[in-house]
C-alpha cells in the first residue's frame, strides 16, 4: 500500500488547523435527546471524511438496522454505554470501544442503558450528513415521519 497523491505542494506547511473546544454549544438538537457536534464535515475536509460527536440523554434512542452504499461509518464510544447491531446482534458498547462498518455493512445504534452516552461517528469519505441529521432533527420537533425518499436520497437503507 502506497500514501495517497499530495494535495499540498509547499515546502514550509501553513497555519489551516481547525480547533474546536470540548465545551462548544452542539451544532444541531434533535428533540431533547440528542446533541450533536459538527467536528469535521465532508465539506471542511474536502470530502475525506465526517466526524460528528452524539451526546445521548438516558432517554435516547438510535438507528434501527441500516446499511449505507456510498460510505462506511465508525463509532467510538466515549461514555456510557451504546448498544450496536453489526448485522447478526445487538452488543453494548462501552468507553474505549470502536467498531468499524464497511459500505453495505447492516448496522444500527441505540442507547437503551438509561443513563446518558456518547460517542464519535466517523463517516468515510465524508458524505454531506448535515443535510440527513437536520432533516431528522426536523421531523422529531413537528412530529412527522420524513418520506421514504428521504432515506434513500441521505444513502440511508433501512430493513
Amino acid at each position: 500500500m502506497s500514501y495517497p497523491s499530495p494535495v499540498y505542494d509547499g515546502e514550509s506547511g501553513q497555519v489551516s488547523s481547525r480547533p474546536r473546544a470540548h465545551d462548544a454549544d452542539p451544532d444541531l438538537l434533535i428533540g431533547e435527546r440528542v446533541r450533536v457536534h459538527y467536528l469535521a464535515t465532508g465539506e471542511s475536509t474536502r470530502g475525506q471524511f465526517g466526524l460528528y460527536r452524539w451526546d445521548m440523554s438516558a432517554a435516547a434512542g438510535g438507528a434501527e438496522p441500516h446499511f449505507h452504499r456510498s460510505f462506511s461509518e465508525s463509532f467510538f464510544i466515549l461514555s456510557g454505554t451504546v448498544h450496536v447491531f453489526d448485522g447478526a446482534i445487538w452488543s453494548a458498547r462501552t468507553s474505549g470501544d470502536f467498531e468499524f462498518v464497511p459500505e453495505g455493512g447492516i448496522h444500527g445504534f441505540r442507547n437503551e442503558s438509561g443513563e446518558p452516552a456518547s460517542m464519535l461517528l466517523l463517516f468515510a469519505p465524508g458524505a454531506p450528513r448535515e443535510g440527513y441529521f437536520e432533516g431528522l432533527a426536523d421531523s422529531v420537533a413537528n412530529g412527522t415521519t420524513p418520506p421514504p425518499d428521504f432515506f434513500t436520497d441521505h444513502d440511508n437503507h433501512y430493513l
